[in-house]
């Protein structure tokens, strides 16, 4: 019995190794697939932890802004209303249609208000009245270029608001105006890009928590929709757009919710040059990381290098050239206009 024991303690040490083994494996395994979450927020010594409930934020109310111009030579088709009389604002408000849209374009009405320059055009406001009025319909878009039907229901819509307010309008060309449309549509398409970076997890996945989190330690803020955050410019325009799935951002549970990958995403056309958007995006894109233990690539799930992410930097500034060749720089109003 005694020449038993060692066997007996060696073999129950053994299976006791195997079994810290199969233990930590399994630990290890549950630790890798579940959703890496945000860390608790300590509570200072002597206070009573709090729930904190999700409140709905209420903006305050901002000044109303001056009106101002929409319609651009560059752009548009504008046709003028020939006035016999000054007329008031609701008198033109009520003569138009009730969609601000021709097809897929933005109808946009300006005046000059009485007693100002004769080229300070703005948008119709109630309370004015006007010594000029004109109409414009978009020439372009991302939707695709002003066709001869779209024309047509302009000129129709334009007619019948003139014939209320007792002005005369002349129209162009409807091949000339279908004609050039259809070249800036083709400009517009050859300068469109939107770019987007694809963060992945290497190891343990993400809920939406967790990235949120991270996320908003970069200046990040909840968008209007689900799942999506923004950066806004110095203008209030999105900067860069992180977006990850809508049906993670509604769980019920968002904890639960397993997220692999997040994009960031940059509209080139909608932001200065001058804010340096591209580069923002690769900083933001190596911050988040390195701080959720990530990688950067492409929507292919290929891993992005420096040297290609400053190829494409160097394409970038040759589009800014362009479009400012072309009178349409990145950011302008116009130039957000034609690629929306």
């Amino acid at each position: 019995m005694n020449e038993l024991h060692p066997l007996l303690i060696a073999l129950l040490a053994g299976g006791a190794a195997v079994l810290l083994g199969v233990w930590g494996y399994h630990h290890w395994r549950i630790r890798r697939l579940t959703p890496r979450r945000p860390p608790p927020v300590p509570t200072p010594p002597g206070e009573e932890a709090v729930r904190l409930e999700p409140v709905l934020e209420v903006p305050m109310a901002a000044a109303t802004p001056a009106p101002q111009r929409v319609l651009s030579e560059r752009i548009d088709a504008i046709v003028e209303l020939r006035l016999e009389r000054s007329v008031s604002a609701e008198a033109v408000l009520a003569a138009l249609p009730a969609s601000r849209r021709i097809g897929t374009k933005p109808l946009a009405v300006e005046g000059v208000p009485e007693g100002a320059p004769s080229d300070d055009w703005q948008l119709v406001q109630p309370g004015a009245r006007y010594a000029r009025l004109r109409a414009g319909v978009q020439l372009a878009n991302r939707s695709g270029a002003l066709n001869e039907i779209e024309y047509s229901e302009f000129v129709h819509k334009i007619s019948h608001c003139a014939e209320h307010l007792l002005a005369a309008v002349d129209f162009p060309d409807m091949l000339d105006v279908v004609q050039r449309a259809r070249e800036l549509d083709r400009f517009a398409a050859a300068c469109d890009a939107q770019l987007m970076l694809t963060l992945r997890a290497r190891r343990a996945a993400w809920n939406p928590d967790y990235v949120t989190q991270h996320a908003r330690r970069l200046g990040f803020v909840p968008g209007t929709l689900p799942g999506r955050m923004v950066i806004d410019a110095a203008d209030g325009a999105p900067l860069v757009v992180l977006q990850f799935e809508t049906q993670a951002a509604l769980a019920d549970d968002p904890e639960l919710a397993v997220l692999r990958e997040v994009r960031l995403m940059l509209d080139v056309p909608q932001v200065p040059a001058e804010a340096e958007p591209f580069a923002r995006l690769r900083q933001l894109g190596a911050a988040l990381a390195v701080a959720m233990d990530g990688w950067v690539g492409d929507d292919a799930g290929q891993p992005l290098s420096e040297e290609a992410l400053d190829a494409i930097g160097a394409e970038l500034q040759r589009l800014y050239d362009r479009l400012c060749a072309a009178d349409l720089p990145a950011g302008s109003p116009e130039a957000r206009r034609l690629f929306s």
